[in-house]
C-alpha cells in the first residue's frame, strides 16, 4: 500500500484469519514443568478449615509413626499452648486473651448506644426527603 488507504471488512478479516494461523502454527503446548532449582521456595501453610484429614492421632496412623504426628500435631498448636510464657515481644500483644473484667451489656461506660433525638430526628428526615 503506497498511501494509507482505509481497509474494507474482506481485507481486516483476511489479516486477522492470517494472524490467528500464525499464532496456532508457532503454538507450542508446554507438558513437562519443573521447579527452578536457584529460586528459593516460599512453603505457605495450609488453611485451616481445609487441614481436616488427619485431626486425630488415630486416624493417620496407616500412613505415618505415633512420634512422628505426636510432634506434628504439638508443632501445630497454638502458642498459648505451646509455651508458658510469650517467647517475642510480638507474642506479648494479646498473649492474655480473656477479658480482664466480664463484659455487661446495660454498662454505658462501654456501650454507646444510638438515641433518637430532634436533632436526629430532622437529620433522617432530611435524608429521606433528599433520596
Amino acid at each position: 500500500m503506497a498511501g494509507k488507504q482505509k481497509l474494507d471488512l474482506v481485507h481486516q478479516n483476511q489479516i486477522h484469519v492470517e494472524t490467528i494461523k500464525k499464532e496456532q502454527r508457532l503454538q507450542k503446548l508446554h507438558t513437562e514443568f519443573s521447579i527452578n532449582p536457584y529460586r528459593k521456595l516460599h512453603i505457605l501453610p495450609d488453611k485451616p478449615i481445609m487441614n481436616v484429614w488427619c485431626l486425630r492421632v488415630t486416624d493417620c496412623l496407616f500412613f505415618f509413626p505415633v512420634d512422628f504426628l505426636k510432634a506434628f500435631h504439638k508443632a501445630r498448636e497454638e502458642p498459648t499452648k505451646k509455651y508458658s510464657k510469650p517467647l517475642t515481644e510480638s507474642q506479648e500483644i494479646g498473649w492474655m486473651s480473656t477479658a480482664l473484667i466480664p463484659s455487661n451489656r446495660r454498662d454505658t461506660r462501654c456501650n454507646f448506644y444510638r438515641f433518637r433525638t430532634d436533632v436526629t430526628k430532622h437529620q433522617e428526615f432530611a435524608q429521606k426527603a433528599s433520596n
